[in-house]
């Protein structure tokens, strides 16, 4: 069995689409269902569970079935979330006994982290000297990273975690403003013909803050990757393209597949100065090192494949 917290999310729904397409047949499916509910429509699993049914289930070793591989993708995704408690249970608490399940049980566990954590740092290696949170959900994902560097050197098993940079492609929909900048921007031409792009802000031009926007696609191969890899594989990684690009281009690669639009620069909210990235850019030297030899899907390529998919989820 194959267990996917976050499953009816974003990038827990684009993993089962792929275990799906193997004929996967034994996967849980861990979450709480809302507007997500959608993006489990189409899809295969054997079992669902609520978070705190799991919990219970994992703490009571009540669990049916032997467990081959755990994608951790759930989690509390709001950046602007001011609840400490809130975070730090789903985000901290949550990811803890997930861990030590896993180290227990010698499972093979892949962990959703963020490249939030590193915050204004010009520097994206993996090291505690380029972490610099921003907000309560950088700082929650990153004491959770923590904590496994703490416990986990003697792994017997792969545990791995992940630092997404700017992931987007088709399943969402359900995140609302905490959508990928990329989705926004297709909605915004579809709906009113003008993608809306900050002025100049921390010295970049207007709309050329820089951002590494990797294609959820890819994050799913890198997860397949590193569970399934021969042997035992414990660290953080990077997972970005290792290329950043403009707001700039991205806008013009949207304008260009829906075939119209224009761009309109708007002024710098002033409750985001001080807490806003204006360039992301993964250094994927480790995961490189780890033999991940494939290459990224280009913005241009991603937007193409996942406007196609956005057209039908209206």
């Amino acid at each position: 069995m194959i267990v996917v917290t976050g499953g009816a999310g974003f990038i827990g729904s684009n993993l089962i689409k792929a275990l799906n397409q193997e004929a996967e047949e034994s996967i849980l499916v861990v979450d709480r269902l809302g507007d997500n509910f959608r993006n489990l429509s189409d899809l295969h699993f054997s079992d669902l569970m609520a978070p705190e049914e799991f919990r219970r289930a994992i703490d009571g070793d009540r669990l049916q079935g032997g467990i081959t591989a755990i994608y951790h993708q759930g989690a509390c995704a709001d950046t602007t979330c001011s609840d400490v408690s809130y975070l730090m249970e789903n985000n901290f608490a949550f990811s803890k006994a997930i861990l030590n399940f896993a180290l227990e049980k010698k499972i093979p566990l892949v962990y959703a982290s963020s490249a939030s954590v590193y915050g204004p740092s010009p520097d994206s290696r993996p090291s505690p000297a380029n972490e610099r949170p921003l907000n309560l959900y950088a700082l929650s994902k990153l004491t959770f990273d923590n904590y496994f560097r703490s416990v986990g050197g003697a792994a017997q098993n792969t545990v791995v975690g992940l630092r997404y940079f700017n992931v987007y492609g088709p399943r969402e929909r359900h995140k609302g403003r905490m959508a990928s900048m990329v989705y926004q921007l297709y909605r915004q031409v579809k709906e009113t013909g003008c993608a809306r792009l900050f002025e100049g802000t921390d010295g970049y031009a207007n709309g050329e803050q820089r951002r590494d926007f990797v294609f959820v696609g890819d994050v799913v191969r890198i997860n397949q990757f590193f569970a399934r890899r021969q042997g035992v594989t414990r660290g953080i990684f990077n997972v970005g393209t290792g290329h950043c690009r403009t707001f700039n281009e991205v806008a013009q690669a949207v304008i260009s597949e829906i075939g119209e639009g224009r761009v309109e620069y708007i002024p710098f909210p002033s409750e985001l100065k001080g807490k806003y990235q204006s360039f992301t850019q993964a250094d994927v030297t480790d995961l490189r090192t780890a033999s991940w030899t494939a290459g990224f899907t280009s913005i241009e390529d991603g937007v193409a494949q996942s406007a196609r998919e956005w057209a039908n989820e209206a």
